[in-house]
């Protein structure tokens, strides 16, 4: 496997493959002593005729759910949850060598956080004890870094930014709803420390549900969506007016604003080249173009990242983005090093380096390495010292040595059409074909996978099957040729993308054609159940949760819906048919319609509060399915929503699912 990542400076990178083990040491030392399990274990390869790696260690919560360091580099924040009853937050004080909690609840877990300054934290507080369908903010908190004082500063707000420069405001939004739906949001300027709020939204546009800030929190851009179109609005700095400097239609957005620097400067992605990859460049506001000059490409794939600054004061470092697989080029030449002398550390993982103190010779930094096979470790590094030291991983319980290994490869679809395919072929004998799992993702408008450790994948791989997840036309971050090739394609050349993934992967030898299931959720769901109506001949079973089983009801408005009016009126008429024009075309494809065509074993679940896509979806599809005599395997999860979010949920459909699979693929 080799990624390739170039900015306009002609930097590039590769990835090495490798391995390398670390002792368990300080920082990992005192934080057992305090609760937090995140040492470093060892791993070792084990004998293939082993049980099976425990469907837990895939899907409870990991023992790190985050880490960041204080902004002067001498604290190390850590969300931690394994085994414990509640996700908590935690600090280690790397000067100190104490460790302490910040953040814990007996009735509520902590989720993401942020600096604010050297002393304060922000994060939301959520219960994970109940399913999807029954959650609701807790409000927005801050604690002191000391384990001071905690309380809540928000119910009703959203966290949207933090400035850089270790002040005490951040910026929060309030979300404005008509009939439920949101049409707005206003953002807020909040003191910490006084509790006074100041509004950012003064004379902003209408209908404006998305902001770019600079650095240090000043509104520079706001996208404005109504009625299919978006409006994109530009406040220079030191000018208290909005202007309009474009309008797309919300589909065919020619470019799309992305960030603002320390300077004022304004970048863009854009479609460039025959497959229209979406690239970043900067905005040139004298002709009202991005320049014509690319500033970061990933060939191959679209732009999907950031820029990384400087703490403190916003100074451009670098940027970020994903090809096959994370990728970081530095412009600053102290991190460029640093990041040559971890990647020669620790080869054949992404490592994501976050820095403090970047610009000085006693910058610290925080690494976070992973791969295909490893969830990820973190580490703590003093390059002027030379001082590494382990900090924990994110799942102790996974041996990287017992996960399979995920490849991109390309092919040609059958009219000729490039489709990217990632395939996970378990660890072991290779010497001949396994049974196979197409897993379709969900969306459809959305990537599927980058190269890294994947739960569902490697829980399948890990019971010994090939796992293949196409990105079929209609997926992003692949250029806006194929997504645009997968317009009103549900049901058709979609799913022909798919098949042709299927029979991409038998002809390489590692697929037993004779015993292959198709599974997906959601979109993928869908495509499972169309997979058994239009080619039975390649699927022996299917299994479907949180599915789509008739395109026509995504149009309808159902007081428990969460699919907005905007996306029912404008969006899904583009992309899924017109519920009238295509009225014939919507049926032709529609599960439910053809449900005495699924003679295939069917394995169903789907959340009972579910407001993407309602219980009736697959209440229907029963109901169709036992009148043609075919009775499927089903589960429904009451609290849950559009996908599991209790640990014991996603064992239990884990569980469900290996064994029905084995039953008709071994």
């Amino acid at each position: 496997m080799r990624r390739r990542i170039e900015l306009m400076f002609g930097a590039a990178v590769s990835l090495r493959m490798g391995t390398r083990r670390h002792k368990c040491a300080g920082i990992c030392a005192t934080a057992l002593l305090l609760g937090f399990s995140l040492c470093v274990a060892a791993t070792s390869s084990r004998a293939e005729d082993e049980p099976p790696v425990p469907v837990e260690a895939f899907y409870r919560h990991p023992d790190i759910d985050g880490a960041a360091l204080s902004p002067d580099g001498t604290q190390l924040a850590i969300l931690t949850g394994g085994r414990a009853p509640r996700v908590r937050l935690g600090i280690f004080d790397l000067k100190k060598r104490a460790a302490w909690m910040v953040a814990q609840f007996a009735d509520a877990d902590v989720r993401d956080f942020y600096w604010v300054n050297d002393r304060l934290l922000v994060f939301d507080l959520n219960d994970l004890s109940v399913g999807g369908g029954k959650q609701e903010s807790l409000g927005l908190w801050a604690a002191q870094a000391d384990g001071g004082a905690m309380r809540r500063i928000a119910r009703d707000r959203m966290l949207l930014s933090v400035p850089v420069g270790g002040g005490n405001e951040i910026i929060v939004g309030r979300v404005a709803r008509h009939a439920g739906e949101p049409i707005a949001i206003y953002p807020y300027k909040l003191d910490l420390t006084t509790g006074e709020q100041r509004s950012l939204a003064v004379d902003a546009p209408d209908y404006a549900l998305s902001w770019i800030f600079e650095p240090k929190g000043e509104p520079r851009v706001v996208l404005a969506t109504h009625e299919g179109q978006t409006h994109i609005h530009w406040r220079a700095p030191g000018d208290d007016t909005w202007t309009e400097i474009a309008k797309f239609d919300s589909q065919r957005m020619g470019f799309a604003p992305r960030f603002v620097d320390a300077t004022g400067r304004l970048y863009v992605t854009a479609p460039e080249g025959g497959e229209s990859y979406a690239v970043l460049k900067r905005f040139d506001f004298t002709t009202g173009k991005p320049e014509p000059d690319t500033f970061f490409k990933t060939p191959g794939f679209d732009f999907s990242g950031a820029l990384i600054t400087a703490d403190g004061t916003g100074t451009m470092l670098g940027a970020r983005s994903t090809s096959d697989a994370l990728t970081t080029v530095w412009l600053d030449e102290r991190m460029k090093t640093i990041q040559q002398d971890v990647d020669a550390r620790l080869p054949g993982h992404i490592n994501i380096l976050s820095c403090r103190k970047c610009a000085t010779d006693d910058v610290v930094v925080l690494v976070f390495s992973y791969s295909d096979r490893d969830p990820g470790q973190y580490f703590f590094y003093r390059p002027s010292l030379k001082k590494w030291e382990p900090v924990g991983r994110v799942r102790p319980d996974i041996d990287p040595q017992r996960m399979g290994t995920l490849e991109l490869h390309r092919i040609r679809a059958r009219d000729g059409l490039e489709l990217p395919v990632w395939v996970t072929r378990p660890a072991g004998d290779r010497s001949s074909a396994r049974p196979a799992v197409v897993l379709v993702h969900g969306g459809p408008w959305s990537r599927g996978e980058s190269w890294r450790w994947s739960a569902d994948a490697q829980f399948l791989a890990s019971r010994g099957y090939v796992v293949i997840e196409p990105e079929f036309r209609g997926s992003t971050g692949y250029g806006y040729r194929l997504f645009h090739a997968g317009w009103k394609q549900w049901g058709r050349a979609m799913q022909d993308d798919v098949d042709d993934a299927l029979d991409w992967v038998v002809g390489q030898g590692w697929v037993d054609a004779k015993h292959v299931c198709i599974a997906g959720a959601s979109y993928g769901g869908y495509a499972t159940l169309m997979g058994l109506i239009r080619t039975p001949e390649r699927y022996r079973c299917g299994v479907a949760w949180a599915a789509v089983t008739d395109p026509r009801l995504l149009f309808e408005g159902f007081w428990r819906s969460e699919i907005s009016e905007e996306a029912r009126l404008y969006g899904l008429p583009v992309l899924i048919g017109d519920p009238k024009e295509d009225a014939a075309a919507l049926a032709a494809v529609s599960p439910v319609e053809q449900a005495s065509r699924i003679k295939a074993p069917l394995l169903l679940a789907f959340g009972g509060l579910d407001r993407r896509v309602p219980l009736e979806h697959g209440t229907r599809l029963r109901s169709a399915l036992r009148a043609a005599g075919q009775d499927p395997q089903w589960v429904v999860y009451d609290d849950e929503g559009h996908g599991w979010l209790k640990p014991e949920n996603r064992v239990d459909f884990a569980r469900r699912m290996e064994a029905f699979l084995a039953k008709y693929l071994k």
